[in-house]
């Protein structure tokens, strides 16, 4: 571990953590002191261990360093996360939401949800379902409701499952954060193209579409789009 510098953020529970050659790089704090999930470096500044967060493994992180405006994800923040994969993403939005949060972790492959309970058995206040996405009424007796719904799925219907999802188990008022995949979706169409009929899809369910966030170059033919259920 190295010396670091902590710079807030306009997200509650993300920081910069600038080291001494004046490299910056996005952080959260570690829920799991001692504990790194995927590799990523930990710094340490008096007793409290920060988490550095790569945009190029997490589609949250590059949306925040491509400019995303308003951040769901905070404090005490109830959040389902669909496609989990191995926590990487998720390990960072437990830093965020703290013990007072939860993050329900829904993930498809039963060989990848093993690397996702290592990381959980640390994490109090993250809890993985072995689940398929497509089928809510599955998970519901396990998942309570949620102020986020995040989605990152490769699935051509993926929006749909979004919005399956939110309709059981999203607040009336609360966010959604969805990955769009164009590629997953139609490899023959412009990815502007797909990105705008998606978001029709969200409104035409009732959510207000407030940011549609293009992740070049941290993930090619992706955008990260932010909605709130009416």
């Amino acid at each position: 571990m190295v010396n670091i510098t902590i710079k807030e953020t306009q997200f509650e529970g993300v920081y910069f953590c600038e080291t001494p050659d004046g490299t910056s790089k996005l952080c959260t704090k570690n829920l799991a002191p001692g504990h790194s999930v995927y590799g990523e470096k930990l710094y340490r500044i008096k007793d409290v261990e920060y988490r550095e967060w790569n945009a190029y493994r997490s589609k949250l992180a590059g949306a925040i360093l491509k400019g995303l405006k308003k951040m769901p994800i905070k404090l005490g923040s109830k959040v389902l996360y669909l496609g989990a994969a191995s926590g990487t993403t998720p390990s960072h939005v437990s830093d965020i939401v703290g013990l007072q949060g939860k993050v329900y972790a829904v993930e498809f492959s039963a060989r990848i949800v093993r690397e996702l309970l290592l990381v959980a058995q640390v994490r109090p206040n993250m809890f993985p379902v072995l689940a398929d996405a497509r089928f809510p009424n599955v998970y519901a007796p396990l998942v309570e409701d949620v102020d986020v719904l995040y989605i990152d799925i490769a699935q051509p219907d993926q929006t749909d499952i979004a919005i399956r999802n939110a309709r059981q188990f999203l607040k009336s008022g609360g966010s959604m954060l969805l990955a769009i995949k164009a590629r997953s979706i139609d490899v023959t169409k412009d990815p502007k193209e797909i990105f705008k009929v998606e978001t029709s899809k969200l409104e035409n369910a009732g959510f207000d579409v407030l940011e549609i966030v293009d992740l070049e170059p941290y993930d090619k033919d992706h955008a990260m789009v932010l909605a709130r259920l009416g």
